[in-house]
């Protein structure tokens, strides 16, 4: 569910999965090191986003209405038009509030819930803020760098160095590697991070997902505290929670194979229980 791209030579592949992403399509793809190709994985390529046009929506009032109503009125999951009818579903930072969120709107679309380094998916706005380290929003709120490619990049290493875990050496030429693959403008946007924190839930409370879930979260997350994993485990019936040693806000190498077992063992357990409704 979140915007970030598989680290260059892993995914969840080798535990037999097939992987796409939020605004992405899958795409057939020989097998990856690692892989067979009976667990070959269509490897998820982006298409870019339609030409935007002139909107209604565009006045202020309008727009913190249309915000305000964004979870009220969630469609259905992306994945199906690739065919898939359902999904083991992961979801990171703000991806794993989303996934939460998917979980509670379309259960029979989800047979399983990883949430990744994320508040409960019930929490939002100002309420979301105990969980916010709030030394490390003042040090995002004080980058610049330019808005061009170039920029983008610098913005990816120096947010990449921000949320790494204190205990562990900075990887910067993968960082740098990440970035330059995704380079992304808006990265620094402090708008659209103000839209994110600020964005409400108006649906039921996360102690409605009957789902298998998963919560992941980083021992030393400079962003969101571990006491937001420990929340979402404590409210969700029968959820895990996995604290991972030398863990920041992200997915770094020495987590992947802790990663990628525990979902593979969450999908495993999930098949021998009763679908969720409409499933």
């Amino acid at each position: 569910m979140s915007r970030f791209c598989w680290p260059r030579g892993w995914a969840p592949t080798g535990c037999g999965f097939r992987t796409g992403c939020a605004g992405c399509w899958p795409r057939r793809a020989s097998p990856w090191p690692g892989t067979t190709s009976a667990t070959a994985a269509s490897r998820p390529t982006c298409r870019p986003p339609p030409p935007a046009t002139p909107s209604p929506h565009s006045s202020p009032s309008v727009k913190r209405h249309t915000r305000r109503r964004t979870w009220q009125m969630m469609p259905s999951p992306s994945w199906t038009r690739w065919g898939w009818r359902s999904a083991h579903l992961l979801g990171v930072s703000l991806g794993g509030a989303v996934a939460q969120r998917v979980a509670l709107r379309h259960p029979g679309r989800v047979r399983s819930l990883t949430s990744m380094a994320a508040v409960p998916g019930d929490t939002s706005g100002l309420r979301a803020m105990r969980y916010i380290r709030m030394r490390t929003l003042a040090k995002f709120a004080r980058l610049r760098f330019p808005d061009t490619r170039e920029g983008a990049v610098a913005a990816g290493i120096a947010v990449s160095r921000l949320l790494a875990s204190p205990r562990r050496p900075f990887d910067e030429p993968a960082a740098r590697e990440a970035a330059e693959r995704n380079a992304d403008r808006g990265i620094h946007d402090q708008q659209a991070q103000s839209r994110q924190i600020g964005a409400q839930w108006h649906g039921p409370p996360i102690s409605a997902i009957t789902r298998p879930t998963l919560v992941l979260h980083g021992e030393d997350d400079p962003l969101i505290k571990p006491s937001a994993g420990k929340a979402i485990a404590s409210r969700i019936h029968d959820s895990r929670l996995v604290l991972l040693p030398r863990v920041g806000h992200e997915i770094p190498e020495c987590a992947w194979d802790t990663v990628a077992t525990e979902i593979r063992t969450l999908a495993t357990n999930s098949r021998q229980l009763p679908p969720a409704p409409g499933n």
